[in-house]
């Protein structure tokens, strides 16, 4: 199973560094304290030299779609507040966050597998559900980070297809967030 999250760590300035990322786990039962999960950054990776200089990192779960697409588009200044147990922040407006320390990380020229565990769960609010718009930002923002691998005629055809979804269920929220993506996709054919 693999989860959409954002992925605090921190730089060697201590400055908080925002990645989205799936975490990948085997989706038995719930995730808990000991659970081990798996994050796969593509190089080259700040996330990724964080984890290998600090071993830990913070998983955050948010329904806030628009934190994803500003992070692909570059943006890095999130209200956080300090971590429990590692060194290290979490998004302060997080549905939930975990703190992991990684135990083992499985080299790879294009995306390396950092294995670990985690150590501190606390959820923080509620989870209502994604509405199908916030799936469809959730997919134009990953289509939008893997434009350098995948063919420009397929990702221009997922962002016709996930527009309607826009269309039809997406709040200010994520139609600000969408049309963020869009306006970057439209900039980024044009060069």
């Amino acid at each position: 199973m693999i989860n959409e999250t954002i992925i605090t760590s921190i730089t060697p300035d201590a400055k908080t560094h925002f990645a989205p990322m799936g975490l990948h786990w085997d989706g038995s039962g719930e995730l808990t304290v000991g659970t081990n999960i798996m994050l796969a950054p593509f190089r080259p990776s700040t996330s990724l030299d964080n984890f290998i200089r600090d071993s830990v990192a913070v998983v955050n779960f948010s329904d806030d779609v628009g934190i994803i697409a500003d992070c692909i588009l570059g943006k890095q200044d999130f209200p956080t507040l300090a971590a429990a147990k590692i060194r290290g922040r979490r998004l302060e407006n997080c549905l939930a966050h975990a703190e992991i320390e990684f135990f083992r990380i499985e080299e790879d020229a294009t995306r390396p597998q950092c294995h670990g565990k985690i150590i501190h769960l606390v959820t923080h609010k509620n989870f209502a559900g994604f509405n199908r718009a916030q799936h469809a930002v959730i997919e134009a923002a990953i289509l939008y980070s893997r434009r350098h691998l995948l063919p420009r005629t397929e990702i221009a055809a997922n962002f016709e297809r996930l527009a309607i979804l826009v269309a039809k269920t997406a709040s200010e929220r994520e139609h600000t967030a969408w049309q963020k993506l869009v306006d970057a996709w439209d900039t980024w054919q044009k060069n």
